[in-house]
Parts: C-alpha cells; sequence; structure tokens
C-alpha cells in the first residue's frame, strides 16, 4: 500500500491518467491526496471530478481556490472570466450531483506528520489551530451558510485575517488564506496579487513557508498553488505546483518514501 500526493491538475484528465499508470495505482490498495484546484483552465475538468469522486475512499482532495471559484459561479455568484473553461461541467447531466460532492471536501487534512493544505498557512497558525479553522470553514461551506460565505470571499482582495472576525467574513477570510496565501508579512498580512516565482515577491513580504515565525513546522506540509515556483522538497516542505496546466509536469510524490514522479503535460498549454 502506498499513498501519493499528486500536484494541482487543473482539468488535465490526460495527464493524470497517464500519471496513474506511471506510479502502477491500484485503487484496491493505494491511495491518491490532491492539493485542489482539480478544475479549470485544463481541457477536461468533468472526467477528473468524475474520476476522483469515483475512486471514493481511494482518494481524497482538499478544495483550492479553483474549485471554490467554480461553486461561486454555480451559484450565480461570479461570472466565468475568458480563461476559465468550466461550461462542460456546469452543463453536464450531473452537475448538480458533482457540485454537492465538492461541498463536502475538506479544506485541509492531517494525517500523522503530514498536512494536506491547497496553499499555505498563516505564519502565526498552529497545525493545530490550522485545523480548528479549516474545520470551521468546512462545516459553513458543507451547510446554509455555503452561499453566504461564497458571497462574502467573491472579491477577497481586502480580506485579512484577525482572530475577532466573526460570521461570513470569518469564514471566507479562513478559506482565503487556505487556498490562495502564497506570500505574507511577518505579521501575517496577505499580499493578495502576486502569482510570480519566490524570488520576485514584493518588498515586505515573503514566502508563507520562509517566515521565521512560522509555528506550524511540526508538520511536514503538502501543498501546491504556486506554479511559478515549480516542485520544491525540503524537510517540511513537499510543494507540488509544477504547472502542468501551462504544458509543464504533472508531479506525485509516494509520501513513504518521497520518491518524486513527474509525467509531461498531455493536454494543450492552459491560457492566463
Amino acid at each position: 500500500m502506498a499513498t501519493y500526493a499528486i500536484g494541482d491538475v487543473q482539468g488535465c484528465f490526460g495527464s493524470l491518467t497517464q500519471l496513474t499508470k506511471t506510479i502502477h495505482f491500484d485503487p484496491k490498495q493505494d491511495r491518491l491526496w490532491f492539493v485542489g484546484d482539480l478544475v479549470n483552465r485544463g481541457p477536461d475538468s468533468l472526467h477528473v471530478l468524475r474520476y476522483i469522486r469515483d475512486l471514493g475512499a481511494s482518494a481524497l482532495t482538499v478544495l483550492g481556490n479553483h474549485d471554490i471559484f467554480l461553486l461561486a459561479v454555480a451559484a450565480g455568484l461570479t461570472p466565468p472570466r475568458s480563461s476559465d473553461t468550466l461550461t462542460q461541467v456546469l452543463e453536464a447531466p450531473d452537475s448538480r450531483e458533482l457540485m454537492q460532492w465538492l461541498r463536502q471536501q475538506p479544506l485541509l487534512y492531517r494525517e500523522g506528520d503530514f498536512l494536506l493544505v491547497h496553499a499555505g498557512l498563516l505564519p502565526a497558525w498552529t497545525v493545530e489551530q490550522a485545523e480548528g479553522l479549516a474545520a470551521e470553514a468546512h462545516t459553513a461551506m458543507r451547510g446554509a451558510q455555503c452561499v453566504t460565505t461564497l458571497r462574502a470571499l467573491h472579491p477577497s482582495a481586502s480580506l485579512q485575517w484577525r482572530p475577532d472576525l466573526t460570521g461570513p467574513v470569518r469564514v471566507a477570510t479562513i478559506i482565503k488564506v487556505l487556498t490562495r496565501l502564497r506570500a505574507c508579512s511577518n505579521e501575517g498580512v496577505m499580499e493578495s496579487s502576486f502569482s510570480g516565482p519566490p524570488d520576485r515577491t514584493p518588498d515586505g513580504f515573503h514566502p508563507w513557508f520562509e517566515l521565521s515565525r512560522r509555528r506550524s513546522r511540526t508538520a511536514t506540509i503538502i501543498f501546491g498553488h504556486w506554479a511559478a515556483m515549480g516542485l520544491r522538497v525540503t524537510p517540511n516542505i513537499l510543494a507540488l505546483d509544477t504547472g502542468c496546466v501551462y504544458g509543464r509536469q504533472l508531479t506525485a510524490v509516494r509520501l513513504e518514501d518521497r520518491k518524486i514522479f513527474q509525467v509531461a503535460c498531455e493536454e494543450t498549454r492552459g491560457q492566463g
């Protein structure tokens, strides 16, 4: 039995299929962990969603910002953008069932020494605090607060975390951290627009995982979301977004021995 963590798929079903063949994935005994961003910009988000859903207990995923965006578009809260490729999902006969399944997925998953999240954690958050906050947001997304939460999250540029936040803004800000964080200040102020490589992080901000005050070093954090950084493996960081949707690679790491597996993108280059 092996567990493989897989980077951002973003609708690249052909590449995902090739990767599962490369690692000789056996759903009867192996598990797949996905860092989120299952959908969008790639050509076949519908089959990605169906495949992972149908794996049942053999797969788990946390939500990424593109998955959250899909839920917001499906709820009529925000329009799709020119670079989005979500029409196939939204018009599918099982679209409603897929959206319901997506809403049930967590924002953070912890098992042993590993913590799976799409983007990152603020430096002041311990692993235990992050678990509690993610559970709070998960409850809201699964229940009656889903629409109000998604409405508070779009747009999200002004959202900054404070412990005294309440209501939908609090939940939306938790989701923003877990699904969109790349860079922040030593005080935990998030930079909301930067998506370039780490060495070009704006003045006054730093990659979240490099901050000396970070309190989540007790776990090995597995994440994606940062295609411009690419693969990064350290003793307590496994960054797996290697930009498949931009024509690069889709990456998996076998958690038992940290062996890396990669396949070249089989789809057309994504836009945006």
